[in-house]
């Protein structure tokens, strides 16, 4: 693999954060190194399995898909992401020039492609006019929510009431924290490791068992509903969904 080289120093940026998705090692890691140096956080997969575990246990600002891919290629991982995320700009990399390919990608869901080989600084310029044109839009289109519906139920969280009809529920700080994060993740993984640290402080195995029992007080106040489930997913966390 020949190393990337780039004539002119590194931009700074604020620390956006990046997903990497590419299974050669060596071009993964003299990306992930350029864009850290240029300010940005950069989480490496090495295939498209693996990729989309990590897409839905964190939030990222922009994520960058080799096309090809053991396990899941790039197309059908960026069209598992757009599943459940229209907004974060996906970025291609590809040895492939062929036209087919290219609308193949735009069809996926991606925002850019850049072809291989290619130098660092036209992929950092690259991220920075998509960062640059996304990152505003999305901040203003998402501003935290303290109001969710969930099935038939409506949730106030700054007030920590779940409504049902004419029925109300007043809910513990911790059960409203942790409701909050799971209707963040509606349709997506929350892992426990998150769920601990943002609701508890910590993710102790200990304090770990106490969450167990605050999910199970969630899924009985929210049992009227059929529609809606709070599954175990095991070994990684919990995914709150509601069937149309």
């Amino acid at each position: 693999m020949k190393k990337l080289k780039s004539t002119k120093q590194p931009r700074t940026h604020g620390k956006a954060s990046i997903l990497l998705v590419e299974d050669d090692p060596n071009l993964s890691l003299v990306v992930q190194d350029y864009l850290e140096i240029t300010g940005y956080k950069t989480k490496i997969c090495k295939d498209g399995e693996e990729g989309l575990e990590q897409f839905q246990k964190e939030k990222y600002d922009l994520v960058i898909l080799d096309v090809m891919m053991p396990k899941k290629d790039g197309f059908t991982l960026a069209n598992d992401i757009r599943k459940t995320d229209s907004d974060t700009p996906i970025i291609f990399l590809t040895a492939k020039s062929l036209k087919e390919d290219r609308i193949k990608g735009f069809q996926s869901g991606c925002d850019d492609y850049v072809s291989k080989p290619f130098s660092t600084e036209e992929l950092s310029l690259r991220i920075e006019a998509i960062l640059r044109r996304c990152l505003p839009r999305r901040n203003r289109e998402k501003p935290i929510s303290q109001q969710f519906k969930i099935g038939e139920f409506s949730f106030d969280c700054k007030n920590m009431i779940l409504t049902n009809g004419n029925q109300e529920k007043n809910l513990t700080k911790k059960e409203s924290s942790l409701l909050k994060l799971l209707c963040e993740h509606e349709n997506k993984l929350l892992t426990r490791e998150k769920a601990l640290k943002v609701v508890w402080g910590n993710d102790d195995y200990f304090i770990g068992r106490s969450m167990d029992v605050f999910i199970t007080k969630l899924r009985k106040h929210l049992k009227d509903d059929p529609s809606i489930s709070i599954t175990n997913v095991h070994g990684s966390g919990f995914k709150l969904e509601i069937k149309e």
